[in-house]
């Protein structure tokens, strides 16, 4: 079994309210979901208007396979005009961690 995460750092546009800021994160959430088949969910920054902190996890069977998933999310967040990607934080653990 090998799991992976992502932890993306974004800087929003021009957002003026967390109403403004749900309305930018919440498609990104939800594309990511229907997308990939992964878990995500907002997990920092969520008193801030113009900073979000998105995360990104999956179980697989086949390492690759994670791979490639975790790096089709990361393109797909880099590629959204309304957010700049900060940073991203990439985890996997394998069968040989313990």
């Amino acid at each position: 079994m090998y799991v992976g995460t992502l932890s993306f750092d974004l800087l929003l546009g021009d957002v003026r309210s967390l109403k403004e800021k749900r309305s930018v994160v919440r498609p990104i959430v939800a594309e990511l979901q229907r997308k990939y088949a992964v878990s995500v969910a907002e997990v920092g920054d969520q008193d801030l208007h113009r900073r979000a902190q998105v995360g990104v996890a999956m179980v697989s069977g086949d390492a690759g396979h994670l791979s490639d998933v975790l790096d089709r999310c990361e393109r797909l967040v880099a590629a959204r005009p309304e957010v700049e990607l900060l940073s991203v934080r990439r985890r996997f653990h394998g069968e040989e961690d313990d």
